[in-house]
């Protein structure tokens, strides 16, 4: 099934409907995606890391959750398939999907499902409307909601993250100088490094295409990832997709803060679930990086994202911590739209023709 979930679109599998083991799975997906090609022309992908993306889901063994969620991002110009990130615009579709398969019972006008994270180990609930015991995609005028990035409007499915195992700070600090600059660490759900886009002598206004095309600009935000990935415990970065980076600059629609995020090397045109949410967490942070760059809510918890094609609304709240004890994320919601795009039969490319990288066809 090809789903829109939130501001990505990807290819919806039941785990049982692919090969068990990574490796011939993955294979499998490079072909039905049409990768490694910067058009992807013959496969699903489209040509781009937001529409290259992969949702497997099955019942799950965990008496806490409903559904097991598993993201895989297909490398678009490589062959490489990649675990080691979620994805929460492609969770939105993930509940609805299960329905849509009977692995979870519709309960009513509403059905919430818990969903667990595979590639983090998180759970969320995502709740949605089901008349008459089928998905809604569309809503009537007063459930549907608008986000940026998604042309007009479709039934919200409202996501909620409760507090997951992962330290708020990975580095245990508010603060690191790292490549030489001052970044706030944080993992909300998604790892991600904050700076400030003063810092790199950008405005963070820029457009997603011509932030691609400083090179300068490319050299020295990969010096940060790659340093700043090794203190957060994440290792060797060079050849992943986290950590995220997000810059941030003041904001001018009203919002929180201006975003312009790094996926790890384009820019993202708008930005994800997950990276929202850490966005948000980490300018709840006294001391971070955040301060005095985002203009936070006088009353309430909702902080508007401001990226390069609209805002997205994550309700969040932090305890900043005192003593010994660190600081933590109370709660996380989100509101997303999701809509089923196709169903049926995807041909994959033959093996024996299946290039092994972008040059070969």
């Amino acid at each position: 099934m090809l789903m829109r979930g939130g501001t990505s679109k990807g290819a919806y599998f039941l785990a049982g409907d692919l090969p068990a083991e990574p490796a011939p799975r993955d294979a499998l997906l490079l072909r039905i995606m049409g990768s490694p090609d910067p058009r992807q022309i013959d496969g699903l992908g489209g040509a781009h890391p937001l529409t290259s993306k992969v949702a497997v889901v099955s019942v799950s063994a965990d008496p806490a959750a409903d559904v097991d969620y598993l993201f895989l991002q297909v490398g678009v110009e490589k062959p490489e398939v990649s675990v080691r990130q979620n994805c929460g615009n492609l969770l939105a579709g993930v509940g609805p999907f299960a329905v849509e398969r009977g692995l979870v019972v519709p309960g009513g006008d509403r059905t919430s499902v818990r969903i667990r994270m595979l590639n983090t180990g998180d759970l969320a609930v995502a709740e949605f409307p089901t008349p008459d015991g089928s998905v809604d995609y569309s809503g009537s005028v007063e459930l549907s909601a608008e986000i940026s990035g998604v042309p007009g409007s479709a039934a919200p499915v409202v996501i909620e993250f409760p507090q997951g195992d992962s330290p708020l700070l990975p580095t245990g600090q508010v603060c690191d100088v790292v490549a030489g600059t001052e970044v706030t660490c944080v993992n909300n759900g998604m790892p991600v490094v904050l700076i400030p886009a003063s810092a790199l002598e950008i405005t963070g206004y820029e457009s997603p295409e011509d932030l691609e095309a400083d090179l300068v600009l490319a050299e020295r935000l990969r010096e940060i990832r790659l340093e700043a990935g090794r203190l957060m415990g994440l290792g060797d970065v060079e050849d992943t997709t986290v950590p995220k980076l997000s810059l941030l600059a003041p904001p001018r629609d009203g919002g929180a803060v201006t975003t312009r995020t790094f996926i790890p090397v384009r820019c993202h045109t708008s930005i994800g679930v997950l990276g929202a949410a850490s966005v948000a967490a980490g300018l709840l942070l006294p001391g971070g990086v955040g301060e005095g760059i985002g203009e936070l809510p006088k009353h309430g918890d909702r902080l508007r994202i401001e990226h390069p094609t609209g805002f997205l609304d994550i309700e969040t709240s932090v305890d900043a911590g005192s003593g010994e004890a660190a600081p933590a994320v109370r709660r996380t919601a989100v509101v997303r739209t999701a809509r089923k795009i196709f169903e049926g039969t995807v041909f994959p490319r033959s093996a024996d023709t299946a290039p092994t990288s972008a040059h070969g066809r």
